[in-house]
């Protein structure tokens, strides 16, 4: 059966837009949202087809969709199909819990980011160069048309194939895993994948190591790293992070919180700390 025959003529319409518009997903980044206004943007003829007549639901999906999000771009459009066909249902069923579409949206982001940066940069990006390279050598003026061509046309049909697949699974399988309360185990368990993900990147990427030494007559008398590592490896990382989080919930913003880190850095650099 040919991938999207259900859908009607305004779906498809819909899917094909925002397909074309989730090219530009990384257009406009910063560190809040990364690629959250990008997606809004390509969420957007959902979001204005399905709440044309309610507006509250319609300022609260472009709310949704601004939220945190980062993948690799040929994989968003599988993403945007699902919470694509999520919102419609959003719009259809007064009960319908909204926020399992960002639980989902979570929960899918990390894993496609892995399998799309391996697969596409990792790994095709250099067969690509290889060819290219092999005829630029040779003197053909082809050569960087090729690399282009065979770098992005499996990036397009992609993004398109899969635009049209996660919408089309979530028309077909969304309200059957909702009546059958299939979606609150899902949600649950993207919530969980989503706080996972969390840990792993704060375990990753939040690295304090303190240079301090307390010495006696010449003599080591306490490691403080060491003596931080035997309570509880990455304690202060995971209370900086604790601390960034409670200071977020008292509405402190986020370019706050990252020029106190560095200037937090700078002094404990220059005081010897770390």
């Amino acid at each position: 059966m040919k991938l999207g025959a259900d859908l009607t003529k305004e779906e498809k319409k819909m899917v094909n837009k925002m397909f074309w518009r989730s090219g530009a997903m990384y257009a406009s980044v910063n560190p809040v949202t990364m690629g959250g206004g990008g997606f809004c943007y390509a969420m957007m003829p959902f979001i204005n087809y399905f709440y044309k007549n309610n507006e509250e639901k319609r300022r609260e999906a472009l709310a949704r969709h601004t939220s945190y999000f980062s993948t690799t771009i040929p994989c968003a459009s599988f993403v945007m199909g699902i919470a694509g066909s999520m919102e419609k249902e959003n719009s259809e069923k007064e009960d319908f819990d909204a926020n399992s579409i960002t639980s989902i949206k979570t929960s899918l982001m990390g894993p496609l980011a892995g399998i799309g940066d391996s697969l596409f940069w990792g790994v095709w990006r250099v067969v690509a160069a290889g060819l290219a390279i092999g005829l630029a050598n040779a003197g053909n003026i082809f050569a960087p048309i090729l690399f282009l061509l065979a770098f992005n046309i499996p990036n397009v049909l992609c993004r398109y194939y899969g635009a049209y697949l996660g919408y089309s699974l979530g028309s077909q399988y969304i309200q059957k895993m909702y009546a059958n309360g299939l979606i609150e185990v899902l949600t649950k368990a993207a919530s969980i994948v989503g706080l996972i993900m969390v840990g792993a990147m704060t375990s990753q990427t939040v690295i304090f190591k303190t240079i301090l030494n307390f010495s006696m007559q010449g003599q080591s008398v306490m490691d403080v790293q060491s003596a931080l590592d035997s309570i509880f490896v990455g304690i202060i990382p995971l209370m900086l992070t604790f601390g960034c989080f409670k200071l977020l919930e008292k509405k402190v913003s986020v370019i706050t919180l990252i020029f106190g880190i560095v200037v937090l850095g700078i002094l404990l650099s220059v005081f010897g700390i770390c």
